[in-house]
């Protein structure tokens, strides 16, 4: 070897050396400087049984992976048994849906809770209550309208929001966002950090003929919301019902409809 290269190759030997000896010993002190692992040691000295066990654990994502993928892809073509649950504006969405029921093949049972938030959801097991009652296919949500100007809307509603979540478990579901009349404090995004990806219908920015409280749509407005919720699904939601053909009427009667009072 070259004189030239061997000052070279003695850093080099050198450097090894050191970076093993740090690498084995968890930590060394040098000069009052504590010099922590970097794991090193203990990746080359794991033991298969290790090595099969994060084999099996990345297996196991990957397969979680392709099934929660394979939810998101699923046609649901069979007919439905529907729950619709929220506040005062399903007077205009659900006759409308259930007409789509009707023509389609599906049934629809339509829980309106009057003046009701996501707080007064999300605080009780109403929703779990109705789920084990109606044994529902699938669950539509309007939520929202009586939230748009509460103030710290995050730190006030986002566990309630993950609690009617929670009390859906895997059901297929969509969101519908309200139909804001002035802006709002950030119960859209709120709702759309929370809830699987294509399953929240954002109605802000639509165009609404108002009811006489400048809040709730038109009973026409509400037939032409439903309907825009409808031709949005088979594209965009993470669970699209097939067989949602236009109805012939524009509104039906649902299988059954509850209604709750405002909560004091």
């Amino acid at each position: 070897m070259e004189k030239r290269y061997f000052g070279l190759w003695s850093i080099l030997v050198l450097s090894l050396a050191f970076f093993v000896v740090v690498s084995v010993f968890d930590p060394i002190t040098i000069g009052g400087v504590e010099l922590r692992t970097v794991g090193m040691y203990e990746q080359l000295t794991k033991t298969p049984k290790h090595i099969a066990e994060q084999l099996a654990e990345q297996k196991k994502k990957e397969e979680d992976a392709k099934k929660e993928e394979a939810k998101r892809q699923l046609k649901l073509d069979s007919p439905q048994t529907i729950l619709f649950i929220g506040d005062s504006m399903l007077e205009g969405l659900a006759p409308r849906l259930a007409s789509y029921a009707k023509d389609n093949g599906h049934k629809l049972y339509s829980v309106i809770w009057y003046s009701s938030t996501s707080e007064v959801w999300g605080e009780t097991d109403s929703l779990k209550v109705n789920i084990e009652r109606y044994k529902p296919t699938y669950v539509f949500i309007c939520l929202g309208a009586n939230e748009l100007f509460v103030r710290d809307i995050q730190e006030k509603r986002d566990k309630y929001v993950k609690n009617i979540l929670s009390q859906i478990g895997d059901l297929p579901y969509l969101w519908i966002g309200p139909p804001n009349w002035k802006p709002d404090t950030g119960i859209n995004d709120l709702i759309a950090k929370n809830v699987t990806k294509g399953c929240f219908f954002l109605s802000n920015g639509m165009k609404f003929d108002r009811a006489k409280d400048g809040a709730h749509p038109t009973r026409k407005s509400a037939i032409q919301w439903m309907d825009s919720v409808i031709r949005w699904m088979p594209k965009n939601s993470a669970y699209p019902i097939k067989d949602m053909k236009i109805p012939s009427e524009p509104t039906a009667r649902a299988t059954r409809q509850t209604m709750y009072q405002p909560k004091r």
